[in-house]
Order: C-alpha cells, then structure tokens, then sequence
C-alpha cells in the first residue's frame, strides 16, 4: 500500500517513496518530504546535470554541489540548468 506525504517541491498531499533513497537523515528527511513524482524528476535533473557539466561523483565538490541543486529543487528554488539545453519534444 502506498504512503501519503505532503511535497515540499508541489506543496500537496502525493505518493511517497517506498524506502529512504539515500542512507542516513538525509535519506530520511527526502522519504518524509518528498514525493515519488519529485524523486523521479530530480533523478532525471541530475543525470543532465552530471552529464552536461562533466561531473565526476567520486570528487567530493560535485557530490556536494549535486546535494545543493538537489535541496533547492525540492524547496522551489532557482537550480542550475545545462547551458544551451533544451528538452526534447516528442511530439
């Protein structure tokens, strides 16, 4: 069964995730705060993120730069977007 938690990043009442996804209290503050729909939206944010900028997670200053953007996405805030990236439209 499902669990109900209220967003940070939409501010309502939507699915939680199903297990902490990160150890410790910061992967316990996400899986009360944040929903399924907002991980899943971060998960795609920062794999451009990484990408784009060439991060590489085993360097202490992108993880924490990644952490960041990730707070700051899920509290509304400006994050930083790869320059000169536009989505695709599949339409």
């Amino acid at each position: 069964m499902s669990r109900t938690i209220t967003c940070t990043r939409y501010g309502s009442d939507q699915e939680g995730l199903d297990k902490p996804p990160l150890p410790g209290p910061q992967g316990e503050k996400i899986y009360e705060t944040v929903s399924k729909q907002a991980w899943q939206e971060w998960q795609s944010l920062q794999t451009m993120l990484i990408n784009e900028k060439h991060l590489r997670l085993i360097d202490p200053e992108a993880r924490k730069y990644l952490s960041e953007q990730m707070w700051r996405y899920f509290n509304n805030e400006p994050v930083d977007r790869a320059e000169g990236y536009t989505p695709r439209n599949d339409s």
